[in-house]
C-alpha cells in the first residue's frame, strides 16, 4: 500500500492507495489529523531552523499563542527572525512560503523592526528560540 501526505493549515491529510492493479479499485482512503501548530512545530523544528539559515537569516523564535500554550487547530505560528543586512522583503516572503510548505502551518513571519511598537518590547523579551 502506498503513502502520501500533504498538509494544509493546521492539519495533515494522509492518503493510502493500493500499489498493484490486483489491489486496485482506485481505492483511496483519507484520514484528516487535526493538529495544533505547537504539535507541528515540535515535529518541524529542525526544518524551520535549516530554512532560516538557508535564506540567510538567523535566530528563529516563537511568540504568540503557540508560546503561551493557547493555540488551537485554527491558530497560526508566529515566528520572529533576525534578517541579515542583505535581506529583502522578498526574501522574508520566500522564507514564509518555504516554512509553510515544509510544515503545513500557516505562518506569521516577522522581524524585530516589523513588530508593532505597542508590543515590540514584550514580544522580544518573551520570544523563545525554535
Amino acid at each position: 500500500m502506498g503513502f502520501k501526505g500533504r498538509r494544509a493549515r493546521s492539519f495533515q491529510v494522509v492518503e493510502f492507495w493500493p500499489e498493484s492493479k490486483a489491489d486496485s479499485a482506485n481505492l483511496i482512503c483519507s484520514r484528516i489529523l487535526l493538529m495544533r501548530p505547537s504539535e507541528l512545530l515540535t515535529r518541524n523544528r529542525d526544518s524551520i531552523r535549516q530554512l532560516v539559515l538557508q535564506f540567510g537569516m538567523a535566530n528563529p523564535r516563537v511568540f504568540g499563542s503557540v508560546l503561551s500554550g493557547q493555540d488551537s487547530e485554527e491558530s497560526d505560528l508566529d515566528l520572529l527572525v533576525d534578517p541579515s543586512p542583505e535581506t529583502s522583503l522578498l526574501d522574508i516572503a520566500k522564507l514564509k512560503i518555504a516554512i509553510e510548505t515544509a510544515t503545513g502551518i500557516t505562518v506569521d513571519l516577522l522581524t524585530p523592526k516589523f513588530l508593532p511598537l505597542a508590543y515590540r518590547d514584550k514580544v522580544l523579551s518573551e520570544a523563545v528560540p525554535v
